[in-house]
């Protein structure tokens, strides 16, 4: 609870109540009222319920009736059927503590051991957890620690270690009102918001998916250079009649997840964009059909309705994903502190490394290693818990404007 004192510095009596128990409606209500009828001043009041299981303090400044107070608080929790604790003390000024950041976990599952070194490791950083709530169970385990007192970037990095030996996704970021606010989130779109790479979905309409899949992999693991392979990956299209871009359209499937991502980041007012080595052509599409704000792509030369094997104008290459996400930015009047971006290959690094918190989602190694933050399990609205949002709060406004939620698979453990 917080610790309190006098205006003018001297210490003033305090009494803390707190009842334990099977949580149900009118807790919070009975104890408060049977306390009313004694004089005394609320300073902070606090309750959690975990599995059911209530836990409610109230830090009252009494007057001259500490007895009755106690007496009062007995009664109540009698009736309630619940266990009470009162502690008298004085309070002091807290000494303010900055470094306000929030520290995320994602697990499937999520072990006790890995939320023992996290916790472990926070105060070894000499930070302070203020507050631990759960923002998601299904399909992944998601906690929250609100913490002050910290090195956002070197907090990050020892948790990082803690995340690669116990296999779970942990993100740091600060808090505060940093963590409020609108938002621009830019999303990668092959083998991030859609499960595909589309070159490979053109290719094997010419027979040469296997061979452009290789190079594809290359060039996302930082091999190649990316404008060189885009370039002879799109040469092997030529030849195919501009119909098979409709086929792939109706191929692509979307990433679990990513319809709820995009829906509830427009509920809370923020802007989304693409930004894609692939095509225009697809990209537009998906872009049209989720209500995103902004899409860049490359786009397809079509000469008497074929492809020719070439693309038209600048190349949407790595520095250019960074580009757009900064004139994105620009037009939405948006610092980059405020923006989120989302990939998961080489050429996703610059716009990563530039925006406000950059995710690595399910990411090739070279990316894992030089991201902020790593997101290892296969639903991409899992990202909504990074910026603070729970799973209930996503559901609940799923069902105020009707739409169906379907939950997904439970993972099997590990990643």
């Amino acid at each position: 609870m917080t610790e309190v004192s006098s205006t003018d510095g001297t210490d003033i009596q305090t009494l803390s109540v707190t009842v334990t128990g099977d949580d149900r409606p009118g807790v919070t209500g009975t104890l408060l009222g049977a306390l009313s009828g004694v004089e005394a001043e609320v300073l902070d009041i606090q309750q959690v319920v975990v599995n059911g299981h209530l836990t409610l303090t109230v830090l009252l400044r009494p007057g001259t009736h500490v007895d009755q107070l106690r007496d009062a608080a007995a009664v109540a929790a009698h009736r309630l059927g619940l266990t009470l604790t009162v502690v008298e003390g004085t309070g002091v000024n807290a000494r303010s503590r900055q470094g306000r950041a929030a520290v995320v976990v994602l697990g499937a599952p999520l072990s006790t051991d890995a939320v023992s070194l996290v916790t472990s490791r926070i105060a070894e950083h000499g930070a302070n957890i203020d507050r631990i709530r759960r923002l998601s169970r299904y399909p992944v385990t998601t906690v929250e620690f609100d913490i002050s007192g910290a090195d956002v970037p070197s907090l990050r990095t020892e948790l990082a270690l803690v995340a690669t030996s116990e296999g779970i996704d942990i993100a740091v970021a600060p808090g505060g009102l940093a963590r409020r606010g609108r938002r621009l989130v830019v999303l990668d779109v092959d083998s991030t918001l859609i499960q595909q790479e589309v070159i490979e979905l053109l290719a094997a309409h010419c027979g040469r998916e296997a061979e452009v899949a290789e190079v594809t992999a290359r060039a996302m693991a930082g091999e190649l250079d990316f404008e060189e392979s885009l370039r002879a990956r799109v040469q092997t299209l030529a030849g195919l009649p501009a119909s098979v871009l409709d086929e792939v359209r109706e191929s692509v499937q979307l990433t679990p997840g990513a319809r709820t991502l995009v829906r509830t980041l427009k509920r809370l007012g923020f802007t989304v964009g693409l930004v894609s080595g692939g095509f225009i052509e697809i990209v537009g599409e998906l872009a049209d059909d989720l209500g995103i704000d902004h899409a860049r792509a490359n786009r397809l030369e079509i000469e008497d309705g074929h492809l020719t094997g070439r693309v038209v104008g600048e190349v949407v290459d790595r520095a250019g994903k960074a580009r757009a996400l900064k004139e994105f930015a620009e037009e939405e009047g948006l610092p980059l502190s405020r923006t989120v971006a989302i990939g998961d290959g080489a050429n996703d690094l610059d716009m990563l490394d530039i925006a406000g918190l950059g995710v690595a989602f399910n990411a090739k190694p070279i990316v894992q290693e030089q991201a902020q933050t790593a997101v290892n399990v296969p639903y991409l609205d899992s990202v909504l818990y990074l910026l603070g949002i729970s799973r209930e709060e996503i559901e609940e406004a799923d069902l105020d404007d009707g739409t169906p939620t379907q939950a997904p698979p439970v993972p099997h453990a590990g990643h």
